[in-house]
């Protein structure tokens, strides 16, 4: 059996790093890490916690896949916050469209500017 120890980090496909440093960094707060060592491609890493975020400007195989309406029914990374109320009134500020959570539990569900489903949960992290 495989033992697997923690999750390091989640790579996303975006095509405009410009644009998707804007979004990462100027809305969400996002710091990039000096960790990212020179590769073939641009991009750039983010440290949450334990683990990472890697914006990796490569060509997108998904491109013309269809994406669900609601983010939590397609791949998607998840986001611990403290208030998603506070998530919905920044998004609700920078025109960023959103869906609730279908459970009802304290979630939104957005896609950044390249169509990638991210979470964000009122669930507590120790």
């Amino acid at each position: 059996m495989v033992k697997i120890n923690r999750m390091l980090h989640t790579g996303i496909i975006v095509a405009d790093i410009k644009r998707s440093r804007d979004f990462y960094e100027g809305l969400l707060g996002l710091v990039p890490s000096d960790k990212r060592p020179p590769l073939s491609f641009e991009g750039v890493w983010y440290d949450i916690g334990i683990n990472q975020l890697h914006l990796m400007v490569v060509p997108d195989p998904y491109a013309d896949a269809v994406l669900p309406a609601h983010g939590g029914r397609d791949y998607h990374v998840a986001f611990s916050v403290d208030d998603v109320m506070e998530i919905k009134a920044a998004f609700d500020g920078a025109g960023v469209e959103y869906t609730m959570s279908m459970s009802g539990r304290a979630a939104l569900f957005c896609r950044d500017p390249d169509g990638n489903a991210l979470e964000f949960s009122a669930v507590k992290m120790d």
